[in-house]
């Protein structure tokens, strides 16, 4: 029996961002850079802080977004699963070869009112879009600065 699991993360865990601690205090290990299958949107969910974003699946209109995949003990699973906050949660993943990993998912409600950021192809080009835009209406407007809390 396998005692690690492997995990896909899309946004704030991934790889110096500001979560990415979380896994290196579970002693988990990048495994891979690579992206969904083209079955998934991507959503920014403002609520959060540190910033992160929702990844769907969906049946139509997808595309591949770009995320990483750790492996994480079993023993350290659970831990990083409970610590997990809603409307995020842990499922099956498709990558971009066709195999399944655990994931962050997030749940349909919160899509709602989220900006859909799918365009972008992944959570680092949101985020470096997101702080180009901020640069450019410095002076201008606080309030993309506020809404993005980058």
């Amino acid at each position: 029996m396998n005692d690690r699991v492997q995990v896909a993360v899309c946004g704030a865990h991934m790889s110096e961002l500001p979560l990415n601690h979380q896994l290196l205090r579970l002693d988990a290990k990048l495994v891979r850079k690579t992206a969904t299958s083209a079955d998934y949107r991507l959503y920014y969910l403002s609520d959060f802080h540190p910033a992160r974003p929702g990844l769907v699946r969906v049946t139509q209109e997808g595309a591949a977004i770009d995320l990483e995949v750790w492996e994480v003990s079993l023993s350290n699973y659970g831990a990083l699963v409970v610590a997990i906050p809603a409307p995020l949660g842990i499922g099956r993943v498709e990558l971009a070869d066709g195999s399944w990993v655990q994931g962050f998912l997030c749940e349909n409600y919160a899509i709602e009112q989220a900006q859909d950021i799918t365009l972008h192809g992944g959570w680092r080009e949101f985020l470096a879009s997101a702080k180009t835009a901020i640069t450019k209406a410095s002076g201008q407007s606080t309030d993309t600065r506020a809404r993005c809390r980058l």
